[in-house]
């Protein structure tokens, strides 16, 4: 049960985060003046949303150790 409710809850993590990607990467794409290409530009989106994703994960991660 726990498993199932598990990779639900990832799939739809992992489409929503390619969903903000896509919405994310032109904007840093146009902000660049072409100095990237597109692909450069998605992956510096992607990057950056991890990075923000472990930031808040380890911040509650942090202030709420009894869950973990």
């Amino acid at each position: 049960m726990k498993s199932r409710f598990f990779s639900d809850k990832l799939s739809v993590y992992l489409f929503s985060i390619l969903v903000v990607n896509i919405l994310i990467s032109p904007l840093v794409y146009a902000n660049t003046n072409q100095v990237f290409s597109k692909g450069q530009s998605y992956a510096l989106g992607l990057l950056g949303l991890v990075t923000i994703s472990l930031f808040i994960y380890l911040f509650v991660v942090i202030f709420q150790p009894e869950k973990f």
